[in-house]
């Protein structure tokens, strides 16, 4: 079974930056690939980036292109969400999941507890 903490929230204002961080239990991390979810209140959980099992396949929701960067570390058990210029319509609760295909919006595990970022305008 995989277990996932997700961190690295805040409030932040408008046009800032924030990294969140996931860090994965289970001795088979680094054949996953992952990606990184977000769900604003009211809305359905929406991926917003994936990558492959080795950190060369990446792949963005067309909101989020050219503002966030997922990377991982396979020693560390652990995948990385960089935002920068964040805007109001970013403030979600953020999730990762392995997923079977890193464009895909294929969740593979129970969720954990997210991660909070409020973007103010």
């Amino acid at each position: 079974q995989v277990q996932l903490e997700e961190s690295g929230g805040g409030l932040v204002q408008a046009g800032g930056s924030l990294r969140l961080s996931c860090a994965v239990s289970g001795r088979t991390f680094s054949s996953y690939a992952m990606g990184w979810f977000r769900q604003a209140p009211g809305k359905e959980r929406a991926v917003v980036a994936g990558i492959g099992w080795n950190g060369i396949s990446t792949n963005y929701a067309d909101s989020v292109k050219g503002r966030f960067t997922i990377s991982r570390d396979n020693a560390k058990n652990t995948v990385y969400l960089q935002m920068i210029s964040l805007k109001p319509e970013d403030t979600a609760v953020y999730y990762c999941n392995a997923v079977a295909k890193y464009n895909t919006n294929s969740p593979m595990y129970a969720w954990g507890q997210g991660t909070q970022v409020t973007v103010s305008s």
